[in-house]
């Protein structure tokens, strides 16, 4: 039976020789996170059961306990555990294969003119897939072991690379005019517009990297709204269908269900959205973090690209706090771009009440130095305190 490997190296050239060899002798492959402090390590491996560990200069540790996988399966991949503990997501080479030809085709990726940067965590399904579509398509890349704004904008000034993928957090301290295309994804895109070679991606780990770009579906793609099918305009469940998604999960649970056309195959993914009338995708946030205020429900991105256009704020996020009056109030955490002039909390609720209904204003504001985040900069809301 085959095996997994997990590969607890940093982003170079030997973490990408590392996954060749793994899938050459037809093993599938478990990227860890180097940063992890020991006992995180050690559950990350006690919940994906490997059988080995690729280390330091090629070396392999024998583990007891691993499990074995199935003929085809390419990688298992961490969630990001921001609501809980992490779990395996198995992608099959069958799905890693559609989601590069399919993203390729639809940035026009050609391998003799382009080249990729990867510089996120190779751990997270948006670092990887930059390695592992660039092996699929046969298109140059160049693999840092972190993202570090100045190496990767001296790697771009000197023209070595065309394509990057990255989240907001580090696409504020790059100039995007350096790149031909930047993908964005981890978190929702943040207020204000983006440059016209900035293209935001919607995915997850289990949908093997980014599957809907810019609202559009790539090629292959299904998505629908709840029991609603696609294009009919209501707000629900996001569901999707296409032919990189994960096999199942590494405790074996299948997390596919029947969609609206009553066949199989849809993965539900737990965010809330809608289906414009030209068919695009917009995604509210996840269904778990809705804010429920006075009756009335608030979704938290929208306020907080909208707090994040003020001049005095660097950053934000909005989540809730308990209220004795109307049940939940909305929140927002600001880090200032001044320390000495914060936003306060009139300007920034008359901020969101000029465009959204008054229940999404902030009612209350806390200054902070920095946001709590996820590698893939995704805002770890129920650390917000």
């Amino acid at each position: 039976m085959p095996e997994l490997v997990a590969i607890d190296l940093p982003g170079g050239e030997a973490f990408v020789r590392a996954l060749r060899s793994v899938w050459d002798r037809g093993d599938a492959a478990a990227p860890l996170d180097p940063r992890l402090p020991p006992a995180a390590a050690r559950a990350l491996l006690l919940a994906l059961r490997p059988s080995a560990v690729v280390g330091d200069g090629g070396s392999v540790s024998r583990l007891d306990g691993g499990l074995p996988v199935e003929e085809g399966d390419a990688l298992v991949l961490a969630t990001s555990g921001s609501t809980g503990t992490p779990r395996g997501v198995v992608l099959t080479h069958a799905a890693v294969e559609a989601s590069a030809y399919a993203t390729s085709a639809h940035l026009h990726v050609d391998p003799a003119v382009h080249h990729w940067l990867a510089c996120l965590p190779l751990s997270h399904v948006g670092g990887l897939s930059v390695v592992t579509r660039s092996m699929v398509t046969g298109t140059p890349c160049t693999v840092l072991p972190a993202f570090d704004a100045a190496g990767v904008s001296a790697i771009a000034h000197r023209g070595e690379v065309t394509h990057v993928s990255l989240v907001a957090t580090a696409l504020r301290r790059v100039d995007p005019a350096l790149f031909t295309r930047i993908l964005l994804g981890g978190a929702a895109p943040p207020g204000g517009g983006l440059p016209d070679n900035v293209v935001t991606t919607y995915g997850m780990t289990e949908t093997g990297s980014g599957l809907v770009y810019d609202g559009v579906p790539l090629d292959g793609v299904d998505v629908a709204i709840g029991t609603g099918r696609a294009g009919e305009g209501e707000a629900g469940e996001v569901l999707v269908r296409a032919p990189m998604l994960l096999r199942a999960y590494r405790d074996g649970r299948e997390p596919l269900i029947p969609g609206p056309d009553r066949r199989g195959g849809w993965l539900p993914t737990g965010d809330g959205g809608r289906l414009g009338p030209d068919g695009r995708l917009h995604v509210d946030g996840r269904l778990a973090e809705v804010i429920t205020t006075g009756g009335e429900k608030v979704w938290p991105v929208p306020v907080e690209q909208l707090v994040a256009t003020h001049p005095g704020g660097a950053e934000a996020a909005v989540w809730r706090r308990p209220d004795g009056e109307w049940g939940e109030r909305v929140v927002a955490w600001v880090v200032p771009a001044d320390p000495r002039t914060p936003p306060t909390i009139g300007e920034v609720s008359e901020l969101v009440r000029s465009t959204l209904p008054p229940w999404a204003a902030p009612k209350e504001l806390v200054v902070v130095d920095r946001l709590p985040r996820t590698a893939s900069g995704k805002v770890r809301r129920r650390e917000l305190r």
